[in-house]
């Protein structure tokens, strides 16, 4: 059964994805789940944290499926950060979200990506450091977390701003985290 929380969010995602992220109104999104205008205040308080909602369940979605991609690719560092990456990258590229936000006209959510995606990015960040540290635990922790730092923040800029083909960029990325991980796994 899908919570009112739950309801709330798609309905917003279907206005964000519509593109009329800026236009629609609380009531709008509301009635599109359902339910009053005042329990989408109550649950949420503002369309801003509603959007901020919805940026953390579909970063939560995204790093689920990043996180499932590295399974089976773990005979190096480089591998699994490669393999999640070329996910992110070929999920992008199929996400109608991602695409509403990048070509939406007045770029009400993009900031989501950018000036205020510092808890997205924190928490993928995280995320992939212990991974790394979890799966490879004799490599020296400041080293994984700059390699999580830089990796995350190639992501996200691939995202915004699409740089080569995925497979090449999820490369690229690997020879990266490589040359800044170097050790084999114990």
């Amino acid at each position: 059964m899908v919570t009112t929380r739950e309801a709330l969010l798609d309905a917003a995602y279907d206005a964000a994805v519509a593109g009329q992220w800026e236009h629609a109104r609380m009531a709008d999104v509301a009635a599109a789940a359902g339910v009053s205008r005042q329990t989408l205040y109550y649950e949420f308080g503002s369309k801003d944290a509603l959007a901020q909602a919805l940026a953390v369940r579909e970063a939560d979605r995204w790093t689920a499926g990043a996180d499932a991609a590295r399974v089976g690719h773990e005979g190096t560092p480089a591998q699994a950060v490669a393999a999640a990456m070329l996910w992110t990258l070929q999920e992008a590229a199929r996400n109608p979200l991602l695409k509403a936000v990048l070509t939406e006209d007045t770029g009400a959510l993009l900031p989501f990506l950018t000036t205020r995606a510092e808890g997205l990015l924190g928490t993928a960040r995280e995320r992939t450091a212990t991974y790394l540290c979890q799966q490879w635990p004799d490599l020296p922790p400041a080293d994984v977390r700059l390699v999580a730092d830089v990796v995350n923040r190639l992501t996200f800029s691939h995202l915004v701003l699409p740089g080569g083909r995925p497979e090449q960029v999820a490369s690229d990325i690997a020879h990266l985290v490589q040359t800044l991980l170097p050790e084999e796994p114990t």
